[in-house]
């Protein structure tokens, strides 16, 4: 059984590899306080989404935000996490 924690640093350390083959540097936040205050910020960037498309098909979940801006997730399991199941019921 592997230790969360070293799964946690070993999914850190390749996206890190990744953006540094495409010479752009990432910066990662593993610590308690750190984490905490991505998550803060995380939190108040959601709370201005008025708007999401999620597109399971392609992977990815587009917010609308309050200024008119978009953002783009690209995820595999966010899209199907926000979408509804589908119902072949009559919904007249």
């Amino acid at each position: 059984m592997t230790d969360p924690n070293d799964d946690v640093q070993a999914a850190t350390r390749r996206v890190l590899q990744l953006e540094a083959e495409l010479e752009a540097e990432g910066a990662a936040a593993t610590g308690d306080d750190a984490v905490a205050a991505a998550r803060m910020m995380l939190h108040q960037w959601v709370d201005s989404v008025v708007a999401v498309v999620s597109s399971p098909g392609v992977g990815r979940v587009s917010l609308i935000h309050a200024d008119g801006t978009e953002s783009r997730i690209s995820s595999p399991a966010l899209p199907f996490l926000l979408s509804r199941p589908a119902r072949f019921d009559d919904q007249g």
